[in-house]
């Protein structure tokens, strides 16, 4: 059975059992602080858990795209190493709100795999939670009982906490599970060692296949575990290595989810994949990562320097490092695979498809810039061989493997072939300083709520209303850092959440007199929550919440700005137009979209044209609630990669010709509100990817009123010419002459300064030193003549303690040969700066240092001095 229909069987098998069958959610993971990409079929599913919200149905079932790449769940250094980790993979699930339990949720899974997918019955293991006496938790026999229906005794096996205890997070709803294994060895093994002793042992034929979770507890901040009142049912199944056990293959690699791809890259590099370890590894890891890749920029998150970015960034770049050194590929070729990808998911998720371009572009630019950086690491790691130090210290591993992306095996490796070893120790602490500083920033608590009013959503009448009388329902404390603040969830609220880009609404809640400040309003999956540094003294009232209505308005104004330069933006550059972020406040909007050339200054114009005569227009917003999806769609309105749409939605359209979107964020009631629209800047946001960022109305005037101001002010200062621009003109040229003149000048003293340089040059030992300390004209002049006298004198050491500016600075230079003999420029540097209370660094032939003490200059050329003449 090939993989499609793998998958199309298990959607078909609960979609008899009256599941309903859901789209995946983005693997990118919004408006959930604990989350930054989906890991786990659930983790859509957490407010019904939670109980934030009411399932409309009580079973569903999909196939979710899930990405792992540190923590308990993975580690992304494994993928490829071993055949069955991976990065992105899919998860076949099926859940109950409240509606079945363990009964059958362990009787269609046995059902499906033995009779469906015909597996051999006597090949399963099924695990149990064996109980817990220090939580007080006894045996889930029940689990034992409906398992022992299927299976012999001696193949229901108890499990511990660790292994048969799920729990959402350190709070939250939890409960027992029961896993699945499958022995796929062949019988000759299985004769030998029975599989009961390698279940959960990290056998890579011995597997979990399927995870069967029993939600029946919740867990307090302070760890005590309470009964939920609806018990639930969350299931996971690993796609891939069912594809495995279904297929008869040893290994996930193996299956026709991952052998086209494997075959594209052996067939590109010439080479077979099965003849040589290292070259397989790298095929794999290729062959793993350009999944993870491609599906999360389709969601919308690009590559980038912070964050979920940078952990894309990582993944791309270890396929690209293991292509460069196992493979020889020196040119970009993970985006040639995504015409695989495309077809292998074609059907099922369609923003692959619809994105193909886009998508490939990004990659490209990505893989051509980190080529760039990768041979920049090599040049560095040769400098540092060439030198012969005999050891590479531990925090230049870490800048290679933090910057250049070098693994420490790769730099231990180029080091042993040049008689070196590298301070593991000193990277480990590297590595250990940089886990703290991130787990410090994040590191937050979060306590119980605390209920006040019964009640389980909260209704937002945010749209037609900025103040609203409601109650509290519930309240919570967080703290982060030294910072404590309070959570409050309202049984109404005018209050808009931050989402869709849109911030947060401020304002306050009032209860009965006592006023309390909201500093934000944000969405914890779909939970409106308020934050607050302050709790109410009687929060058990009426409380009359009320909305920073001017900040909101102006917000309103830059939201439904967006909208119409979203639409001008398509019209004069091309349908190929697509958002891929945003950021809306009272102060500015910023406009994330696809396209791959810097906009002319006519295309500018030609927007911002556009979106004005929409403002004049001032058309009337047509808003549309609980539309359902599809006829959302036949109205054209555009639906955006990467954002969890439900079967219904809210429709936004100013004029249904020019603009139609689906958007839960507020509006303005007619465009004429926005005032005037002006594009601020226009540049480059990553690869693929255009920024625009623009004000309006308020912020809009202000623009204009200091651009008039600063034509003012120069008319003043130029006496009130006739023609303003031709004088500044002038000005401008007059300025680059007298510029070019005082250059040439500078040039022709830094080549005296060379000349008469060159002739103090004295022999010490070997060595040709020159010493220099006085004033130089500029600091490309004096690393001018330290380039020059490299080229012109054999085994040179220049050392120079200059005036710069009124400045102290300090440059060492030496020659290649000496570098080679065990000299180091950036080692003189450091001790010599100290003399001017400075620093600086550089290559090991090459470093300047600048500082604060310009009488220190003399006992720095000193301590440089000292330090040759005894080297």
């Amino acid at each position: 059975m090939d993989s499609k229909s793998i998958r199309k069987t298990f959607l078909e098998f609960f979609e008899s059992k009256s599941h309903k069958i859901v789209p995946s959610a983005p693997i990118v993971v919004q408006n959930d602080p604990t989350l930054m990409f989906t890991n786990a079929g659930m983790n859509q599913f957490k407010d019904f858990f939670l109980g934030n919200k009411v399932a409309e149905n009580k079973r569903v079932a999909d196939t979710q795209k899930c990405l792992r790449v540190s923590g308990k769940h993975n580690d992304l250094e494994e993928v490829g190493i071993d055949t069955y980790h991976h990065t992105m993979f899919e998860m076949l699930g099926n859940w109950s709100f409240g509606d079945y339990f363990k009964e059958e949720a362990i009787a269609w899974a046995w059902e499906l795999l033995t009779d469906k997918f015909n597996l051999p019955k006597d090949r399963f293991y099924a695990t149990i939670f064996e109980g817990d006496s220090n939580e007080n938790l006894d045996m889930d026999t029940e689990a034992r009982d409906f398992w022992l229906k299927y299976l012999p005794e001696d193949r229901v096996l108890n499990g511990s906490k660790k292994d048969n205890f799920w729990e959402m997070g350190d709070t939250g709803p939890c409960g027992p599970c029961s896993e699945l294994h499958i022995d796929l060895r062949p019988q000759s093994e299985v004769d030998k060692k029975p599989g009961r002793e390698l279940v959960n042992m990290d056998h890579p034929q011995v597997v979990e296949v399927w995870n069967l979770v029993f939600i029946q507890y919740n867990r307090l901040a302070n760890g005590t575990l309470e009964n939920l009142p609806e018990k639930h049912v969350d299931t996971g199944m690993g796609f891939e290595r069912l594809a495995m056990a279904i297929q008869g293959k040893q290994s996930n690699y193996d299956t026709d989810v991952f052998q086209p791809l494997i075959q594209k890259v052996a067939e590109k590099a010439g080479v077979t994949y099965g003849k040589d370890e290292k070259i397989d590894i790298a095929i794999r890891v290729i062959s793993d990562h350009i999944r993870a890749i491609a599906f999360t920029i389709a969601d919308g998150q690009l590559p980038s320097n912070n964050k979920a970015g940078y952990v894309i960034r990582r993944i791309l770049r270890r396929a690209v490092r293991y292509g460069y050194t196992f493979l020889d590929f020196k040119e970009p070729f993970l985006y040639e695979l995504l015409d695989i990808l495309v077809n292998q998911f074609d059907g099922v998720f369609p923003e692959l498809t619809g994105q193909k371009d886009f998508i490939a572009k990004v990659i490209r630019e990505e893989e051509l810039s980190f080529l760039r950086t990768l041979d920049n690491g090599l040049k560095k790691l040769d400098i540092m061989t060439s030198a012969k130090t005999g050891k590479i210290e531990g925090a230049t591993a870490f800048e290679l493997y933090d910057t250049y992306g070098f693994p420490l095996d790769l730099t231990a490796l180029i080091a042993r072939e040049n008689g070196m070893e590298v301070d593991e120790a000193g990277f480990q602490k590297e590595m250990e300083v940089q886990k703290n500083r991130s787990k410090s920033v994040g590191k937050q608590t979060t306590g119980d709520w605390t209920v006040i009013n019964e009640g389980d959503e909260t209704v937002f009448v945010g749209y037609s209303e900025t103040e609203s009388m409601t109650q509290a329902l519930r309240y919570r404390e967080v703290k982060q850092k030294d910072k404590t603040q309070y959570q409050i969830v309202l049984e109404k609220t005018p209050f808009y959440a931050e989402s869709g880009g849109q911030v947060g609404d401020t304002g306050y809640l009032d209860f009965g007199g006592d006023k309390i400040e909201v500093v934000d309003t944000k969405k914890e999956n779909d939970l409106i929550v308020h934050f607050v540094k302050k709790l109410p003294s009687k929060p058990e009232g009426v409380v009359h919440a009320v909305v920073n209505e001017s900040k909101r308005r102006l917000t309103e104004n830059n939201h439904s700005a967006t909208h119409l330069l979203h639409a001008a933006l398509r019209k004069v550059l091309g349908d190929h137009v697509q958002q891929k972020g945003s950021l809306v406040n009272d102060k500015i909007l910023r406009f994330d979209f696809s396209h791959f050339a810097k906009m002319t200054e006519e295309e500018i114009e030609e927007v911002e044209r556009i979106v004005n005569q929409k403002i004049r227009e001032n058309i009337s917003l047509d808003e549309k609630r609980n539309v359902p999806i599809g006829e959302a769609k036949e109205m054209g309105a555009m639906a955006l990669f990467g954002e969890k749409y439900g079967d219904f939605v809210r429709v936004i359209t100013f004029d249904r010709n020019y603009s139609v979107e689906l958007c839960g964020g507020t509006h303005v009631p007619r465009t004429g509100n926005i005032g005037m629209f002006k594009i601020v800047s226009e540049g480059s946001s990553a690869a693929g990817v255009r920024r625009i960022e623009a004000v309006t109305s308020v912020e809009a005037e202000k623009f204009y009123k200091q651009k008039l101001e600063l034509i003012a002010e120069l008319e003043e200062m130029l006496k009130h010419p006739k023609d303003l621009k031709k004088t500044v003109e002038n000005l401008v040229k007059e300025n680059l002459t007298n510029q070019k003149k005082i250059d040439e000048l500078n040039s022709k003293q830094a080549g005296q300064i060379k000349n008469q340089l060159k002739d103090s040059a004295r022999k010490v030992g070997d060595k040709n030193v020159i010493t220099y300390k006085g004033v130089f004209p500029s600091a490309d002049n004096m690393k001018q003549v330290a380039f020059d006298l490299k080229r012109e004198v054999d085994n040179l050491v220049l050392l120079i303690a200059a005036e710069i500016e009124s400045k102290p600075m300090l440059t060492v230079m030496l020659s290649d040969e000496l570098v080679k003999q065990g000299m180091n420029a950036n080692e003189i540097i450091r001790k010599m700066a100290a003399a001017i209370k400075g620093g600086g660094g550089g290559q090991p032939f090459y470093a300047t240092a600048g500082g604060k003490e310009l009488s220190g200059l003399d006992e720095a050329l000193k301590i440089g001095t000292e330090l040759v003449e005894a080297s």
